[in-house]
């Protein structure tokens, strides 16, 4: 298939999700660059389509034909027209998200990496990436976190979102209720937890909540949860992507002691 028009209604439709950050009419999402397909590819999403210039289809001509997609064809200037970086990579990728529930999500021993409202893509989508790095069986987003179909958010978590489970637009209350009833223990970063994070136990299964710089997670959730710190100096508190990369690897060091 080849479009030329920048004004194609397709084309409109995908250029208004990416600009958005959100997934187009058809409940896709769009992932830019070579390397987002070829970790598509990787993962548990379905590919629908490849979006590329002539001469980016011929280059990745190996990626594009493992995708089994519909491949179209779209010159520069329209698929500029989409891109939301700055310089395109001349492939867009059009991905349907796998659909998961709870049970998948609290498999096994679970390790759930819950974010409350972060807002800021790149630090969600580092903390995604952290969580497939250490071990996580799954990822909550609760109200108020960025989307997954954010552009940004999808390059930051580098592939990790197509093979972790996830869940998004969660409200606090069924969170609760939900592990409340499953039984994992939660635990809440905050600066000034009860408890140092090399103190606590994650060899059971358990939730490990992050909130946004700043505000900290809610305190409905911290009421729920125990809230856990990690010893810092000269500094009050970490990034909230670093804070979910250091908490998730102790989690990882327990459970492979």
């Amino acid at each position: 298939m080849q479009l030329t028009s920048t004004q194609n209604p397709f084309l409109r439709s995908v250029r208004k999700a990416a600009a958005a950050g959100r997934p187009t009419e058809d409940g896709l999402l769009v992932a830019e660059g070579p390397h987002l397909l070829e970790e598509a590819l990787r993962g548990t999403w379905h590919i629908e389509k490849v979006l590329g210039t002539a001469e980016a289809l011929e280059r990745h001509t190996n990626l594009v034909e493992q995708a089994r997609a519909e491949v179209v064809e779209v010159p520069r200037r329209a698929l500029s027209s989409i891109a939301s970086t700055e310089s395109t990579q001349e492939v867009l990728t059009l991905l349907r998200p796998r659909a998961w529930s709870w049970k998948e999500l609290l498999r096994d021993t679970a390790l759930l990496v819950v974010l409350d409202a972060i807002q800021d893509p790149g630090n969600a989508g580092t903390i995604a990436r952290s969580a497939e790095a250490f071990g996580a069986t799954g990822l909550v987003f609760l109200n108020g976190s960025t989307r997954v179909s954010n552009g940004k958010f999808l390059r930051a978590a580098a592939g990790s979102i197509f093979r972790l489970p996830f869940l998004e637009s969660i409200t606090s209350q069924d969170f609760i209720e939900r592990l409340q009833s499953a039984g994992p223990r939660l635990y809440a970063l905050a600066p000034r937890g009860r408890t140092t994070l090399i103190h606590t136990d994650f060899a059971g299964a358990c939730a490990l909540l992050v909130g946004a710089e700043g505000a900290g997670v809610s305190p409905e959730l911290l009421a729920a949860s125990e809230s856990i710190s990690i010893p810092t100096r000269h500094v009050e508190s970490l990034n909230a992507a670093v804070a979910c990369s250091v908490a998730p690897f102790e989690a990882f060091r327990q459970r492979t002691a």
